[in-house]
């Protein structure tokens, strides 16, 4: 059984911030679980373009409104407390936070922590073989 809390990742390399958002990084690929799983802040009027060409995310909002759109069929979706979105198709999407927007976002494959953006908004497919 794994016990973990928010106050266990705060300030760690799971710990990760960028300039419109922060994802505190719960559970891991090293957890064996077979998904990862992540509390993410994304900050009120910033904007980030992401395509997981290489994992699928779901992403469940607990607090906050924003905006997200699918960049392929131009889409808006307005998203709430207690909706969620699911990118099965691996879609590259646009997120506005017209407030702080609090997620939970669980990834397949599971993400290692160290993956960060490319310059297409893309996550490389890390495994903990490549540590």
């Amino acid at each position: 059984m794994i016990v973990r809390s928010l106050k266990d990742v705060d300030g760690t390399e799971a710990d990760v911030k960028t300039e419109t958002w922060r994802s505190r990084r719960i559970v891991l690929a090293k957890d064996g679980v077979g998904f990862s799983f992540h509390e993410t802040v994304l900050y009120a009027g910033t904007e980030t373009s992401m395509w997981y060409a290489n994992h699928i995310e779901l992403v469940h909002c607990i607090e906050g409104e924003a905006e997200v759109t699918n960049d392929e069929t131009g889409e808006v979706h307005l998203i709430t407390p207690g909706t969620l979105y699911l990118l099965n198709g691996h879609e590259k999407h646009t997120v506005r936070p017209k407030t702080d927007f609090r997620v939970l976002c669980v990834f397949n494959p599971p993400v290692t922590g160290r993956e960060v953006h490319d310059e297409n908004g893309v996550y490389p497919l890390l495994t903990e073989a490549d540590a």
